[in-house]
């Protein structure tokens, strides 16, 4: 039977991964759209730097985030100062660690869905007087719309696996930052805690593993059968 503790856990866990993709979303969808519809200098470098965290190791990526967002940080002693915002060993900053692993794989599948839009369809709404906007707006947004929820899926479970890069930016924290992989790492450390940890892993497995089916199933959908999310 789940404890309480593990409850918790679970909970916290899906809390980091609900606003790490409410977070995500905007940037990734933005990016999606520069990278499929538009071609400038310098796109394969943007191309290669949203990727980039899904090559580098988790670590690395943690700690650049320490660097850039701790309190001695660039961006994270302006948090700190102007907001009173801190992300370093708060779950806020669990959230932004897997928001960022999570990026890389909502824009792939953002973008598979906003390219199998016909471009045609765009221009002819440009030439019955509608302008950007508007033909983004009733067209591009609306067709593409299972290649948003699908990344938004796809980077869910992505953050709900999150471990390297949260426990190097946002340390191991009971209650705080302790979400289901690092309950499991601490739970390999502890003698006698083989029930808990299959039950948090099995957990892990059924969330994922359901998010990843949904999310291929969307992207099929999205593009007649012939591509996917993986």
């Amino acid at each position: 039977m789940i404890t309480a503790l593990e409850w918790s856990i679970i909970a916290l866990s899906l809390k980091v991964s609900l606003v790490a993709i409410t977070l995500t979303m905007p940037v990734a969808y933005t990016l999606a759209w520069v990278l499929a519809r538009r071609r400038f200098p310098g796109r394969f470098l943007l191309d290669a730097m949203v990727h980039l965290p899904l090559v580098v190791p988790p670590v690395v990526t943690g700690w650049l985030l320490l660097v850039l967002l701790g309190r001695n940080g660039p961006i994270g002693s302006m948090l700190d100062n102007w907001f009173g915002l801190t992300l370093v060993f708060h779950w806020t900053g669990a959230a932004v660690a897997a928001s960022v692993m999570a990026l890389p794989l909502m824009v792939r599948a953002m973008r598979l869905s906003i390219d199998a839009v016909d471009r045609r369809l765009v221009g002819a709404a440009r030439t019955l007087g509608a302008t950007p906007w508007q033909a983004f707006r009733t067209i591009t947004l609306p067709l593409s719309l299972p290649g948003i929820l699908a990344g938004a899926v796809l980077g869910f479970a992505r953050s709900l696996g999150e471990f390297g890069a949260t426990i190097t930016f946002a340390s191991n924290i009971p209650g705080e930052t302790r979400t289901l992989p690092l309950a499991i790492y601490t739970g390999l450390q502890v003698p006698g805690a083989e029930g808990a940890v299959t039950r948090l892993a099995i957990i892990s497995i059924i969330l994922s593993l359901t998010a990843l089916v949904v999310s291929e199933w969307l992207v099929r959908r999205a593009n007649g059968g012939g591509a996917h999310v993986l």
